[in-house]
């Protein structure tokens, strides 16, 4: 599935902004402390890019891929919540092959982003096989980015909404990026490209939605046991037995 149509946000609304029917910033619903990102050039910084809204447009902090130009640009950043929420919509921004760039690195922008739904304990090999929950192409930094080097976040919403109700933990794939011919790291043919890889960078991502005041927690199995032929006796069977009843 791939999600279509994107808003655009030059005008720096606020973060409660609900004008648009995207929501407000999950950002306080997010649990830090369980944030993981694969592949992260730098430990943790993959949390630092879920910046508060009115920092979302700084370049620093940034979050890259190994610099290897034999290894896949890939991430997969995996943002559990503190409860579960609805999430309307998410934003990417990367200042990588933007004009006039604040990047001081030779990186490039994501172009695909594979989104997995309440997926625990997801790798690389489990997210480039498994169905996403939705897939988006992110447009690349020429749109983004104006004539006078002015940009803004973009929102896009994911659809269809029901696949992203009562969301306890979202992961994201980006699997390849703007340096790539068109479809390499989406299709995971990327054994058959032969020029050196570009880290992936990216410096923003937000989400957008409203909390269920749903807590999260462990699941609770309950296990029906046999009892034992002892434990159901009939009141009175022994004194029978005895008298030969």
């Amino acid at each position: 599935m791939s999600c279509e149509g994107h808003s655009h946000d030059h005008d720096h609304a606020e973060a409660d902004d609900t004008s648009t029917g995207l929501g407000t910033s999950l950002r306080p619903y997010i649990d830090f402390a369980s944030v993981t990102c694969l592949n992260e050039s730098i430990p943790d910084s993959g949390k630092s890019i879920l910046k508060l809204y009115e920092d979302r447009l700084t370049a620093n902090p940034s979050l890259t891929s190994q610099d290897d130009p034999d290894e896949d640009p890939e991430l997969l950043l995996t943002v559990p919540f503190t409860e579960a929420v609805a999430i309307k919509s998410i934003s990417v921004l990367s200042y990588a092959n933007a004009p006039a760039s604040q990047s001081h690195h030779n990186t490039a922008a994501p172009r695909t982003l594979k989104v997995f739904v309440n997926r625990q304990n997801l790798d690389f090999e489990t997210a480039r096989d498994l169905e996403p929950t939705a897939t988006i192409t992110l447009v690349s930094p020429w749109h983004q980015w104006d004539s006078n080097h002015a940009g803004g976040t973009i929102d896009y919403p994911l659809r269809p909404a029901g696949r992203f109700q009562n969301v306890t933990e979202i992961a994201l794939y980006f699997c390849d990026n703007y340096a790539m011919p068109d479809g390499y790291g989406a299709s995971s043919d990327l054994e058959h490209y032969d020029e050196d890889r570009v880290p992936t960078e990216i410096t923003y991502i937000g989400f957008k939605g409203k909390g269920t005041n749903v807590k999260r927690k462990a699941v609770e199995a309950v296990y029906e046991t046999t009892g034992m032929k002892k434990d159901h006796k009939v009141p009175g069977a022994e004194y029978f037995g005895r008298e030969g009843v």
